[in-house]
């Protein structure tokens, strides 16, 4: 079965970019492909900086014959009717049509539509240009002087040539000729820009991978990204260092070189005074460069690892020397950040109000940044007011959560007063993706608590669901606090998220918030937080909603309940339980989650499924009794039970209901579920020997009274009706 080879060379394509568009690539041929007829038995894509490279192995050479059968109106038909079916059918008369019968609908008209198979050759230069010319790059360009005509050819890049080669593999293989925009397919390609720029002359796919190699191009992605990592750490153990492994730069860096050459620079040793954190992101961010230390230590050396796409002549010493200037410059710029922001601001006397207002001492540079950021009226949101009022709201919240979370109020409040205070350092306006980091860094310089200084950094964690949780009680009421002013607030302006956009964020920090409650155990309820700070937040904005519309706090709830569930459900729990146990008021996600525990345990025991069938029992024939409208009485006559099995049921509920009410209120959950399986008997025996529906309209109310006792009784602990077998 013959092969596909296609490449599309361009000028560079930006890093970030390729390997969604070389899958994009893969899909939209084998789709279209697949569509007209053809199957292929594999496919596979490539890129480069300058190309991206599809090879598809076992194609089909023919689409299949198609023959169709089309059924059309009754032979007594309208005209019109007729008429529309021979013109959906491609047919020029009705002559040409079958007649069939059917017994009960009659004859009626059919077409048979017979399709030839087409050759895949001409299939693929049929759906080629339009995968080319529509490719969904995120901002294609034009260029050249065809740019100016309409319908020209947009890429991300200019696109310079284009390889389409096909054929068996060990066969000759023919070009298939299409064009575009002037660029017609051929079998030619190019090899490095400067080491390699003559033409190649490509077959297949397997002497295309040995020909650019030959010609300094690595193809494969994977193999220049292993090339990179394995080179870089043995010329770091040369020099007695270990590196700075970084995977999204790695991923980058594979994307800008096509013959990586790694490299090792330096720069002076006095630049090590800065922060390790602003070291790496300005060598990482400026010069896509790694950064190494010793073995064993934290802070960095004064060597960086940077990977050429030329093999020079003079070993590197060019390259080295260039990319060493650069960084010096940049670390001198990162180095005057540092310094600046530990001196005080020249302002400092406008800043008193502000001062005033968040308990700041203006001889800390952190809090004179601090009133800054007040002072000025920095914009949070439009609708949400400035990062002074916002930092006001968390004080707000914290001081609702620091007493469930465990933590000293006073230190939480330092703490939150200086948590966005970082934002109007010079270091985190040039390295936003370093706030609460430099936070951190400052407040230890300025000689605040441990606690302090680590919940500003930690209070932005969770940042998704396989990052680190904040650990102390002070930088995990800060994160709450924050994470629920910025959902409530979000909420009260109705900035929701819908669908897959969610420009704030706030699934994120609605999963940080059931993180934290679930896994660092924090006993909060959240409706009467929700409800109080979103009046706050009305107060402050102007917003005038009637005091008992309750439906955005609600919806607030609905939203978390949505994420525990996923959460829940990525931890293994059957999605059943979750409902069983969760009502639209619940708001004490700890405690679903412990109940989803012990209920799992609970329904996975013997006790436990003969129990829930018997439930389920004596709940659907109360609920049917009750949709019918019969009497149930208010309570249960002791003098109306006849039979011992009622009797003993009785007596069983009463005891259960006490122990595990109590048990409940001890959230031990598990004992409570324990205390409801010994009603497996009674409830079995009763159904056993009882018929609930007695003649005697007395005893059948007090009966199924008896069933609501059962109901209320295992409603303790879940809503068994909602659980599944």
């Amino acid at each position: 079965m013959p092969d596909l080879l296609l490449e599309l060379r361009s000028e560079e394509i930006p890093a970030r970019l390729q390997r969604k568009a070389a899958g994009d690539l893969r899909k939209l041929v084998t789709d279209a492909l697949v569509e007209a007829g053809l199957s292929y038995e594999g496919a596979r894509e490539y890129w480069t900086p300058r190309r991206l490279t599809l090879d598809i192995r076992g194609l089909t050479a023919r689409s299949a014959d198609v023959r169709e059968e089309r059924k059309g109106p009754r032979t007594d038909a309208n005209e019109k009717a007729i008429e529309g079916f021979l013109r959906a059918a491609g047919l020029t008369s009705i002559s040409e049509a079958q007649v069939q019968s059917d017994p009960k609908k009659g004859d009626f008209y059919v077409a048979i539509i017979s399709k030839s198979g087409r050759g895949a050759e001409e299939i693929i230069a049929e759906v080629m240009p339009g995968i080319i010319r529509d490719f969904p790059w995120p901002k294609p360009m034009r260029w050249g002087k065809a740019s100016s005509q309409p319908g020209s050819l947009r890429w991300v890049r200019p696109l310079q040539s284009i390889v389409c080669m096909f054929g068996p593999e060990h066969e000759e293989t023919t070009v298939i000729p299409f064009e575009i925009s002037g660029i017609v397919a051929s079998n030619i390609t190019y090899g490095h820009r400067f080491h390699a720029p003559e033409a190649i002359t490509v077959k297949r796919f397997d002497d295309y991978v040995a020909s650019l190699e030959k010609a300094k191009v690595i193809l494969d992605a994977e193999r220049r990204k292993d090339i990179i990592l394995h080179d870089a750490r043995d010329v770091a153990f040369a020099n007695g260092l270990e590196l700075v492994e970084d995977e999204g730069l790695l991923e980058e860096v594979s994307g800008l070189v096509e013959w990586p050459q790694v490299l090792m620079g330096s720069f002076e040793e006095a630049y090590l005074s800065i922060p390790s954190e602003i070291i790496r992101l300005t060598i990482k961010t400026n010069q896509k460069c790694f950064v190494t230390r010793k073995p064993g230590e934290e802070t960095l050396s004064n060597n960086f690892i940077l990977v050429s796409n030329i093999e020079a002549s003079d070993g590197g010493k060019e390259i080295i020397h260039g990319n060493g200037k650069v960084v010096r410059a940049r670390l001198s710029d990162a180095l005057h950040f540092w310094k600046r922001d530990q001196g005080d601001l020249p302002d400092l006397e406008t800043l008193e109000a502000s001062a005033k207002k968040f308990g700041l001492d203006l001889k800390k540079p952190l809090d004179q940044r601090m009133a800054k950021l007040d002072a000025l009226n920095v914009t949070f949101h439009a609708k949400l007011g400035t990062q002074g009022e916002r930092v006001e709201r968390i004080r707000a919240m914290a001081a609702k959560v620091a007493f469930p979370a465990g933590a000293d109020y006073k230190l939480v409040d330092r703490a939150v007063v200086l948590a966005k205070a970082d934002l109007r350092t010079e270091a985190v306006g040039e390295f936003p993706e370093l706030q609460g980091v430099m936070g951190r860094k400052y407040a230890v310089l300025q000689g605040e608590e441990g606690v302090v200084s680590t919940a500003i950094e930690e209070h932005y964690k969770p940042q998704g669901p396989s990052d680190q949780l904040p650990q102390d009680k002070v930088a995990i009421t800060v994160a709450l606090a924050d994470k629920l002013d910025t959902l409530i607030g979000f909420w009260a302006v109705d900035e929701k998220p819908t669908g897959s956009k969610d420009p704030f964020a706030l699934r994120r920090a609605a999963l940080g918030v059931i993180r934290i409650i679930l896994e660092r155990g924090v006993h909060l309820t959240l409706l009467p937080r929700i409800v109080s700070h979103m009046a706050r937040i009305d107060m402050d904005i102007g917003n005038t909603v009637a005091a008992e519309d309750m439906s955005r706090q609600l919806d607030l709830l609905s939203f978390f309940h949505d994420r525990l569930k996923v959460y829940l459900r990525d931890q293994g729990a059957r999605h059943d339980l979750i409902d069983a146990v969760l009502t639209p008021e619940t708001d004490d996600l700890r405690m679903v989650a412990r109940r989803v525990e012990a209920l799992t345990a609970f329904v996975s025991s013997e006790d436990g499924k003969n129990l829930l069938a018997g439930t389920k029992r004596a709940v659907q024939l109360l609920a049917a009794e009750e949709k019918k409208g019969t009497v149930v009485a208010d309570g249960v006559s002791e003098a109306l039970l006849k039979l011992d099995a009622e009797k003993e049921l009785f007596a069983a509920i009463k005891t259960v209901s006490a122990e595990a009410s109590g048990a409940i209120e001890k959230e031990d959950f598990r004992s409570a579920m324990a205390v409801l399986s010994t009603l497996r008997a009674p409830v079995d025996r009763f159904f056993t020997d009882v018929l609930v529906n007695d003649e005697d309209a007395a005893i059948r109310a007090n009966r199924l009274a008896l069933l609501r006792l059962i109901r209320e009784a295992t409603g303790t602990v879940a809503d068994f009706s909602k659980i599944a077998g």
